[in-house]
């Protein structure tokens, strides 16, 4: 039998140190490196090299500076492999909007409002209609040129129609091409939004499927095998945004090989209701969104990276972009079964750009010094973060359904019957329990038929006041689940006008006024059941009548909701904290607005804080509501050999001979590294020599403590010094 690289580090990153785990990726080869990643449009430039494995270079154009195969080669140059990215649903294609391309303007294909007005994303940039026109042109300019510059691995982001958009004549064609009757506004009815978004859904799923399989089909004419990707955000905050994109299905989709989870400050800072307050809950917005993400490619096996970002697109404080950062870094970090990463977009705004210095003050100031190496350390860490069986701690098995027709049903102007607030009616089922400390998964109905769908689930919570299920496949295993011992909450009037919308249920042979009705009849329940518990072979549906976002909208509105899960699933563990152990780190987050406890979370033990410029090392930690940590467990080390603990730049050339240890960092220019070690007993003079690239002695700061009884037989070190992206070489000496 052939095992994957990703198994075997997988099962050693159990059983070895963190160094022996980072050798061992190194051995595997170029496909077992590609673990994190980031992406830009500039070239290789000392301030941006931040020494992830892959870059995406972004856009195919060339511009009056550079070409692009010139921007690709200056970072192979430094070593990186380079992927490709751009936008399909927007970019620099004005040679195809002005008819420089094929001789005809094609602005007409942009995305347009009831007023008339194009949605732009730039000058001559507009937010695109997929027509078949357009990809034959996206095929030609933007794929072709890549694959003959040897790049094997595309990203095409964002595939999104805006659900104010669908009026503009070229989307009118492709209303009458699909459904087979003239088109119809929007804004008119509820039937009329959910079709327009479902037939943007297609578009976009159409789209990528066309522009895949050319990139493979020509990838193999020229011997390379190319894999390609889709950076998108959640289906949760594309719901909430009004955004309409292929998401879920994509998962299946043949020539697609996975995704890129866009999840940061910006998409988890929208607010949602939860006892009755709208307000930004951060860290569990994130959560959320990763979580949907995550379950996407669970069953399907497709690749999964997730990112974060340092700041975001509003132009906030330093402050603000430190503390939310941290709160998006620590929830991607509590899913241990993905440990592929962007580790940030757009190093370029990052380092180079100027923001706030607090929210208060007007003045402007480039990254602190303090948050670039905090920063540094966050990302070093995800090169060598492990894959885990371990599991967030709290009651497993509850999972919230999702649907990719969240998004057919918002609507930028009110749908007489229906009302969402803020995506109260999916936030209803999650945040009760999440709140009380339940890390709740996602479980999308698109992947319902895939077995590995249903492993470790106990209790299913859903809904079809938000959502609607696109085939009547999906309740036939979602019935044979519960025969098996599955148990539903199912929770929802089903009185909203998109009941009632043109559906395979009221279909043909099909007559039910709602898509729940189907799904009971093939349990046996009665259609229009009452509030009220039901038997199906050896599971239960537990049904109420309360459409969810009851649950969140309305102070205490969660009681009884909460109750009859208890009930489903057995005795909860209510608590007001999340902590996980994956390989030697530490995740901890606890939360606020907890009714259950409002104490810190503490644990003793010795721990070097990740979160800190510092790396400060604590013999307890402590972690107050709405907070979260990030630490270094010191006694999961091996004690007999010198190690790199943490450090704000990336570690090459790692060697232990009889004479003593070295090794180069490799980080961006004008920023401060830190570097933490443990160094055994032998070395007992700590002779340490810090030379750069050109063999000059670099200055640098060192303290050292006597590591604490019975946990390490040796000593801590800090090294700090300015970094550079040549390298500093450093060499200790045992005696």
């Amino acid at each position: 039998m052939k095992l994957s690289a990703s198994f075997f580090l997988f099962f050693f990153a159990l059983t070895v140190s963190a160094q022996e785990f980072r050798d061992l990726g190194a051995r595997l080869g170029a496909k077992a490196s590609e673990k994190t990643t980031f992406q830009t449009a500039g070239p290789w430039k000392p301030v941006t090299d931040i020494r992830s494995d892959l870059v995406m270079v972004y856009g195919a154009n060339d511009n009056r500076r550079m070409t692009f195969r010139e921007r690709v080669e200056s970072w192979r140059q430094r070593g990186y492999t380079t992927h490709f990215m751009t936008g399909i649903a927007w970019g620099n294609y004005q040679d195809y909007f002005t008819g420089k391309w094929d001789g005809k303007w094609h602005l007409d294909e942009g995305q347009k409002t009831m007023q008339g007005d194009t949605i732009w994303h730039g000058r001559l940039i507009p937010y695109i209609i997929p027509t078949r026109n357009y990809l034959a042109y996206f095929k030609e300019r933007h794929i072709k040129p890549v694959i003959d510059a040897g790049i094997d691995a595309i990203f095409l982001e964002e595939p999104e129609f805006w659900g104010r958009a669908g009026y503009s004549e070229a989307f009118q064609r492709e209303w009458q091409d699909y459904y087979g009757f003239p088109w119809r506004p929007q804004h008119e009815s509820a039937e009329n939004t959910y079709l327009s978004n479902k037939l943007k859904y297609h578009l976009y799923y159409r789209a990528l499927d066309e522009a895949f399989a050319y990139a493979k089909q020509y990838g193999r004419e020229k011997g390379m095998n190319v894999r390609c990707y889709v950076p998108t955000h959640s289906l949760l905050n594309y719901s909430q945004w009004q955004i309409v994109s292929p998401e879920a299905s994509l998962a299946s989709m043949e020539n697609c090989d996975g995704y890129i989870a866009q999840v940061w400050t910006g998409t988890s800072r929208e607010p949602n209701y939860f006892n009755g307050k709208a307000k930004e809950r951060v860290f569990e917005t994130a959560f959320l969104e990763y979580g949907c993400m995550e379950s996407m490619t669970r069953p399907t096996g497709r690749k999964m990276f997730f990112l974060t970002d340092p700041i975001e697109d509003r132009a906030k404080d330093w402050e603000d972009y430190k503390r939310n950062y941290q709160a998006t870094f620590t929830a991607q970090l509590l899913y241990p079964q993905i440990a592929d990463y962007e580790v940030m977009p757009w190093p370029d705004r990052i380092y180079e750009r100027l923001y706030k210095v607090s929210a208060n003050s007007d003045e402007k100031a480039h990254i602190p010094r303090f948050y670039s190496t905090q920063m540094q350390v966050m990302v070093n860490t995800l090169n060598f973060m492990p894959l885990s069986e371990n599991r967030v701690s709290g009651s497993q098995g509850i999972s919230v359904l999702m649907a990719n027709s969240l998004m057919f049903q918002r609507s930028p102007r009110p749908v007489e019957g229906y009302d969402d607030p803020q995506l109260s009616n999916f936030y209803g089922e999650a945040l009760p329990l999440l709140k009380r400390g339940v890390p709740v998964s996602i479980t999308h109905i698109e992947n319902v038929g895939y077995a590995e769908t249903w492993k470790d689930v106990q209790v299913l919570l859903m809904s079809y006041s938000n959502m609607k299920p696109l085939s009547p496949e999906a309740h036939i295993h979602l019935a044979e689940w519960v025969k098996k011992g599955g148990f539903i909450v199912y929770s929802g009037r089903d009185d909203d006008p998109y009941q009632g919308v043109q559906e395979w249920w009221n279909q043909g042979e099909m007559h039910y006024a709602a898509p729940s009705e189907h799904l009971f009849s093939l349990m046996g329940i009665p259609e229009k059941a009452a509030e009220g518990e039901y038997k199906y072979g050896k599971g239960k549906v537990y049904v109420l009548r309360h459409d969810p976002k009851e649950y969140v909208l309305k102070k205490g509105g969660d009681k009884k909701f909460v109750e009859v899960v208890e009930k489903a699933y057995g005795k909860l563990e209510q608590k007001n904290s999340f902590y996980l152990e994956r390989g030697p780190y530490t995740l901890v987050a606890v939360l606020d607005e907890n009714v259950v406890s409002d104490a810190p979370f503490t644990k003793k033990g010795h721990f070097i804080d990740l979160f800190s410029p510092e790396l400060t090392y604590f013999s307890e930690i402590s972690i107050l509501p709405g907070q979260q940590g990030f630490f270094f467990d010191l006694t999961k080390i091996d004690k007999k050999r010198p190690q790199v603990i943490a450090a704000a730049s990336r570690q090459y050339d790692e060697q232990t001979t009889d004479e003593g240890f070295r090794f180069i960092c490799k980080s961006p220019l004008n920023t401060a590294n830190i570097v933490c070690l443990y160094l055994p007993k032998d070395y007992k003079s700590g002779h340490f020599s810090l030379t750069d690239a050109e063999g000059n002695t670099v200055n640098h700061e060192m303290k050292v403590i006597t590591a604490p009884a019975n946990t390490l037989a040796g000593r801590l070190f800090w090294l700090s010094f300015e970094n550079s992206p040549d390298g500093i070489n450093v060499q200790i000496k045992k005696n």
